[in-house]
Formats: structure tokens, C-alpha cells, sequence
């Protein structure tokens, strides 16, 4: 793999069941990060396509021990992926909102299964107090959101009840800011 492409685009998955050469079923335990792990993942964060030398030069180590640890965090299961962070309103889905569940006991994963096929389901979290289930969707507008909500959710025999809460306005914790460091410019290919 060229030096300056990202780590992981090639990579083989973590097995199931977690790490190589753990049987399947059995816990991985979590491996300590040090600080620059813990700056890479920022790093990656903030920026998925950033080159491996991009990375390197930020956390000063060299591009083949950025390229180790990134697949180290990759195998090991720490990062997950690499995907886009989304302007949802410019992306045609202006209207937002959490929506708290309370299901049927021990319905979990069939409840899970069909908020996965909802329109718009952005994050879906199975939690614990007054209520069962955190549901983050976005939809085109507040009056599809109404339908999604009194048409598809309420009419999922598991569901309990459901309340509503509009999202107002978004803070990206993610997205650089003053003081936030350097940010990552070099391009998807590097530099």
C-alpha cells in the first residue's frame, strides 16, 4: 500500500467476535492508548481522509509508526470506520429531532431491526431510565417528521409510547474550532 494513502482502506475487517487470534465469542480486552493514539483518533476524526503523512507530522512520529498504529487501532477494534460528517440541512434534511421510545420488555431487537428500516434513523440506543430506546432521525421537513413518527412508529406493535424532542441547533464536537490545533489540509492523496 502507497505510504501516503489512508490506512484501512484495504485492510481486512476485524472478525467477529473481535481481534485475530482471539476466539470467537471471547472478550477482547481494551489495549491502554497513549496520548498519540488518543491524537491520531482526533486527528482521524476531524479529518477520515487525511494522509498517513499528514497524520505522522501532527503527532511527530514517523509516516511507518503512524501507518502501525492506525492499523493497530483498526485491528483492534477501536476504530470502527471512516465515514463523512454530514451538514444534514444542506443535505435536503432540515428537520431533526431525538425521539424517546418505551417498548414491550425483552423486545429489543425486534424494535432495533425496524427503527433500522426508518427513513432518516441516524443513531438508534437501547438505554436505560423513563424510557427504553434514544432514536436521532432527520427528515426533509417537521411534516414528514409527524409521519414518521404517527405513522411508522406508533404503529410498531413493540412500541409503548413515544415522545418527540426537535432539534433546534447542532454543536459539532468534532469539527475543528478556535484553539482546536492544526487542521488537517492536506489532500485525500497527500502532499
Amino acid at each position: 500500500m502507497p505510504d501516503e494513502q489512508m490506512a484501512g482502506a484495504g485492510s481486512a475487517p476485524v472478525p467477529p467476535g473481535g481481534a485475530p487470534g482471539v476466539p470467537p465469542g471471547s472478550p477482547v480486552p481494551p489495549r491502554p492508548l497513549d496520548p498519540i493514539d488518543r491524537s491520531i483518533m482526533r486527528l482521524l476524526q476531524a479529518d477520515g481522509r487525511a494522509s498517513i503523512r499528514s497524520v505522522a507530522e501532527q503527532v511527530h512520529v514517523s509516516r511507518a509508526n503512524a501507518y502501525a498504529r492506525i492499523n493497530r487501532l483498526i485491528d483492534d477494534g477501536v476504530i470502527r470506520g471512516f465515514t463523512a460528517r454530514v451538514n444534514h440541512e444542506r443535505a435536503g434534511q432540515g428537520a431533526s429531532a431525538y425521539i424517546t421510545l418505551k417498548i414491550v420488555q425483552n423486545s429489543w431487537r425486534t424494535v432495533r431491526e425496524k427503527l433500522r428500516e426508518l427513513p432518516g434513523a441516524a443513531h438508534i440506543a437501547l438505554v436505560s431510565g423513563d424510557f427504553d430506546v434514544l432514536l436521532l432521525v432527520h427528515t426533509p421537513d417537521n411534516r414528514t417528521l409527524r409521519e414518521l413518527v404517527l405513522t411508522r412508529l406508533q404503529s410498531i406493535p413493540e412500541v409503548l409510547s413515544t415522545r418527540t424532542l426537535l432539534v433546534f441547533e447542532e454543536t459539532d464536537l468534532l469539527a475543528p474550532g478556535p484553539g482546536s490545533g492544526p487542521a488537517i489540509t492536506e489532500d485525500w492523496a497527500g502532499g
